[in-house]
């Protein structure tokens, strides 16, 4: 086994999620409503029960989650898990690193997602999130963004643009360092990287492939928007 880790296929993220499991001030027991602006997001059900809700091009849905259940979507698409008992994921993310990297977008008040100082400071948790801090920060921000998403679904496609316009301004400032993760992550995980060399007559990087593996997460229990996160290694 190799003692450096190559990024997953695609340039993947993982991670293990158990759900909050406390009510938000709607009565509703799960995470915090938020976007990606660049991220497909994939779930696979490991245990309990619950759902996903979703608020799109296609309106509002609520997809039922159970052991088993895979389920995914694209960018834009706002998101809340509702935990049912239980409810535990394994989360697969698109473009490790960018998310982490301020791509995912909560679903704050018009008059927070307009100030950035305003956002950053609703959006904060101690210690960034890391194992032991403090929960109720996590419920504080998932209980502002409940807010904001009610108001979402109660506008209706004008509301949903205007969040979309507002999240897209608010992480404007982000797009160059975005772009200078994006050729030493996602893109060079991507298939096309190996086509582009096979099609100039190179195939000695084939010999260079590895084999890798972790005997578990490397961090247990971080603040998620959605619940406490047990994460893995991408690359090193």
């Amino acid at each position: 086994m190799s003692e450096r880790f190559a990024a997953l296929p695609g340039g993947i993220g993982v991670s293990r999620l158990r759900v909050y499991d406390t009510a938000a001030p709607d009565g509703v027991v799960g995470g915090t409503p938020h976007v990606h602006l660049c991220c497909t997001e994939g779930y696979v059900v490991t245990g309990g029960e619950g759902a996903v809700q979703t608020f799109g091009g296609e309106g509002f849905r609520e997809s039922p989650l159970w052991a088993g259940t895979v389920v995914w979507f694209g960018p834009g698409t706002v998101h809340r898990l509702v935990n049912a008992g239980g409810l535990s994921i394994v989360v697969l993310m698109q473009n490790s690193g960018l998310p982490e990297a301020g791509d995912a977008v909560l679903t704050f008040p018009p008059e927070v997602l307009a100030d950035p100082e305003a956002y950053a400071e609703a959006a904060a948790l101690p210690d960034g999130g890391a194992p032991g801090a403090d929960v109720r920060s996590a419920y504080r921000r998932r209980d502002l963004a409940v807010a904001g998403f009610a108001a979402l679904r109660t506008g209706g496609p004008t509301a949903l643009a205007a969040f979309h316009a507002a999240a897209a301004a608010l992480r404007r400032p982000l797009l160059v360092a975005w772009r200078q993760r994006w050729p030493d992550g996602a893109a060079a995980a991507a298939t096309g990287t190996q086509l582009d060399a096979l099609e100039r007559g190179e195939w000695r990087h084939l010999g260079g492939a590895g084999v890798y593996a972790v005997d578990g997460p490397v961090e247990r229990g971080r603040l998620g928007m959605c619940g406490l996160l047990d994460t893995y290694p991408a690359a090193g």
